[in-house]
Parts: C-alpha cells; sequence; structure tokens
C-alpha cells in the first residue's frame, strides 16, 4: 500500500511514532523534491508513505473512487482506541459490523485519511 501525504512530518509521526509501525527504510528523493517511507505491518507486508510537493486534496466525502480507507487489524480495540485518544487522534466509538459480529472503530489520519481498526 502506498500513501501520498501534504505533511510528512505530521504523518511520519503518526505511522511511526503513534500507529508504532517499525521504520524499513527512510529515502530522500531530491530529484523529485520527495520522500519515501516504508514502513512494516505485522503481517509482513509494507506501508509507503510519499510525500510530494503540492499533492492536490484527497476527495473524500462523498464516497468516492479509489482508496476508502485504510484498514488495520487489533488485538484490544478498547486499547488501541484509548491509546490513539491520549495522543489527540479523533476516534469514532466502537461498533459491531453486523455481518461478520465483529467489532470495529474508525479514527482519522493524516490528510484526512479514514483508518480502520478491525478486531481480529
Amino acid at each position: 500500500m502506498a500513501i501520498i501525504t501534504a505533511d510528512y512530518p505530521q504523518a511520519r509521526d503518526f505511522y511511526h511514532r503513534i500507529l508504532g509501525l517499525p521504520i524499513v527504510s527512510e529515502v530522500w528523493r531530491a530529484e523529485r523534491s520527495s520522500w519515501k517511507l516504508n514502513l512494516a505491518l505485522p503481517d509482513g507486508c509494507q506501508l509507503e508513505l510519499f510525500s510530494f510537493p503540492a499533492p492536490p486534496a484527497r476527495v473524500s466525502r462523498p464516497e468516492a473512487c479509489g482508496l476508502r480507507h485504510l484498514a488495520l487489524r487489533a488485538s484490544n480495540l478498547v486499547q488501541v482506541r484509548q491509546a490513539l485518544i491520549q495522543q489527540g487522534v479523533p476516534c469514532e466509538d466502537i461498533r459491531l459490523d453486523e455481518i461478520t459480529d465483529r467489532q470495529f472503530f474508525f479514527c482519522q489520519g493524516p490528510d484526512e485519511l479514514p483508518i480502520e481498526f478491525y478486531a481480529d
């Protein structure tokens, strides 16, 4: 997965410090005036974070084509939600998915990207 951010320091802080994703590599690409940060996800996949000068704003509402949200598994939703709230991250209430009978909640990440935490 790749995410383009308008505020690289804020997004780097959110995904690395607040969500706790380990940094695999971080490269400044001078020819593009762009950072590329690779973060490790718990399942072995990676999240790529890019910065570009003046990227267009993300179309989020109403439901637009493209990436709707980023979904991450969590073993303790209450604990994850509370930790995010303590860091000043706005979070919705925990809800129940009536189809899977699992709990989930959304928070808002950098660049207004919705992030879902889904009980594993």
